[in-house]
Parts: structure tokens; sequence; C-alpha cells
């Protein structure tokens, strides 16, 4: 691995240990073997690896729920929903939770404009994920206009799951929950129609 490479994992283990305040260019040096200029040559400042470090981790967050040709039930169904939602809700409580880094995020975002600007664009892939996770298939493309409503939807369903888990552990929703309640807005739209 190069320096650019080293960088980022050791900002992804920075990221975990202390999260993106606490987390300092000497820090990241420390950990990846590296040296303080190559933070600013590689990625123009440490707020900018630290969003690059984050996108990475929730890029690869979703490896540990099995691929996506494993998850259990038909594309589309409750099942396959209950079963990604599943992975998040477990993933939850874990000691250095990438899930905690979002709610740092949100309320620190006006603070970190680098981070925010960056991770803003990134949310649009992260609504791609869930569509080609929860329905099946690969991930729309970027212009489809799938990603502006049902993968804004998965979105907005994920940070607020995260956010009831950071607030109320014992209220958060369980996936099964969530799945019963997505079953029955489903069942009361279609009685409606």
């Amino acid at each position: 691995m190069g320096h650019r490479e080293d960088l980022l994992e050791g900002a992804k283990r920075c990221l975990l240990e202390k999260g993106f305040v606490r987390t300092t260019a000497r820090d990241i040096v420390k950990e990846s073997g590296t040296n303080l200029a190559s933070i600013g040559y590689h990625y123009g400042s440490k707020d900018a690896l630290l969003a690059q470090a984050y996108v990475a981790l929730a890029e690869t967050a979703s490896d540990d729920w099995g691929d996506v040709g494993e998850l259990p039930g038909e594309p589309g169904s409750l099942e396959r929903f209950r079963a990604v939602m599943s992975g998040i809700t477990d993933s939850l409580g874990k000691p250095g939770s990438l899930w905690h880094l979002s709610i740092e995020l949100i309320t620190m975002g006006d603070k970190l404009p680098a981070v925010r600007e960056y991770l803003s664009a990134a949310q649009r892939e992260a609504g791609r994920g869930f569509i080609g996770m929860i329905m099946g298939g690969e991930e729309p493309p970027a212009d489809d206009p799938s990603v502006d409503t049902l993968g804004k939807f998965f979105s907005v369903l994920v940070l607020g799951l995260i956010a009831q888990h950071t607030f109320d552990p014992e209220f958060s929703p369980s996936a099964d929950q969530l799945a019963e309640g997505l079953g029955q807005l489903a069942a009361a739209m279609a009685a409606a129609d």
C-alpha cells in the first residue's frame, strides 16, 4: 500500500475509535505510519480524508449482512426489508459502530463544512445501495427517479432508526417491528385505494 491507502486505513481506524471531532491529523499519521504532509498532498485536508474514510466504512458496512443474492425473501418483500433492517439494528449497539459516526455528523455538520459537502453527495449513493439490497438486482443508475423517491425514503428511515437508537436504545424498534409497521402501512394504503 502507498501513503494514500495507508492514510485512509488509518483514518478509518481513528474514526471508529475516536469519532470525527476527537480525531486529529497526528492521530491519523500515527495510526497510518505516514507523515502530516501526506494528508494535504493526497486528500487536501484532514476533514476531507475523514469524510472519505467514513464513506469507505459505510460502503463496507453491508458486507457483514451477507451477499445481496443471499438475503432471504424475494426482492421487494417484507422479508427482504426485515433482513436488511436486521443487519442495521444488529450493528447499532456494537462498540465502535459506524452508525454513531452518522449522529456525530448530523450534530456537527455545520462545523465540518468540507465533510458535510462530501457526504451530502454520498447520500444519493447510499439510497441507491438500499434500493439494490431491498428491491433486489443492481443499484439503479444515479439519474433514475427512484433514487429521489425510494432511495431517499430508505435513507430517512435508516437515519431515523440510528437517531432513535442513539437517543433511547430500549425504545428503538427491532427489524421485526419495522417490517410489521411497514406491512400495516402498506395494507392500509392498499385498502384505501
